[in-house]
C-alpha cells in the first residue's frame, strides 16, 4: 500500500510558477508509473505528467514545454514545477502511483490561476 501526500497549491498569477511536490510514505524507487494528474472543475480527470517504467516521462501536449516533473528518491518525493502559468491550468492536482497491479491517488492540492 501507497500514500501519497500533495503539497504546494496556492493561488498564482497568469504568467506565474508553482512547484508541486508528492511525498509517498514508502520508496518509490520501485513504483514504476508515478505523476500526477488534474481535475478542473466540470471536467474529467486527466493526465498532467507522469514518469513510466524505465524512468521516461511523458506529458499532456497542453503543459508541453511548461511543466517539468522530476523525482527525488532519496526523499520518496516526486515533483511537478509548473511555469507560463495559464487560467485553463486552474485544477485539483493529484499525485497518482501505479504499483502491484493497484492505483494509489492522494487527495489532491489546489491550484488556482488567477488575477
Amino acid at each position: 500500500q501507497v500514500q501519497l501526500v500533495e503539497s504546494g497549491g496556492g493561488l498564482v498569477q497568469p504568467g506565474g510558477s508553482l512547484e508541486l511536490s508528492c511525498t509517498a510514505s514508502r520508496s518509490i524507487f520501485s513504483i514504476p508509473v508515478m505523476g500526477w494528474y488534474r481535475q478542473a472543475p466540470g471536467k474529467e480527470r486527466e493526465l498532467v505528467a507522469r514518469f513510466l517504467p524505465g524512468g521516461s516521462t511523458n506529458y499532456a501536449d497542453s503543459v508541453k514545454g511548461r511543466f517539468t516533473i522530476s523525482r527525488d528518491n532519496a526523499k520518496n518525493t516526486v515533483y511537478l514545477q509548473m511555469n507560463s502559468l495559464k487560467s485553463e491550468d486552474t485544477a485539483v492536482y493529484y499525485c497518482h502511483a501505479f504499483v502491484g497491479g493497484m492505483a494509489y491517488w492522494g487527495k489532491g492540492t489546489l491550484v488556482t490561476v488567477s488575477s
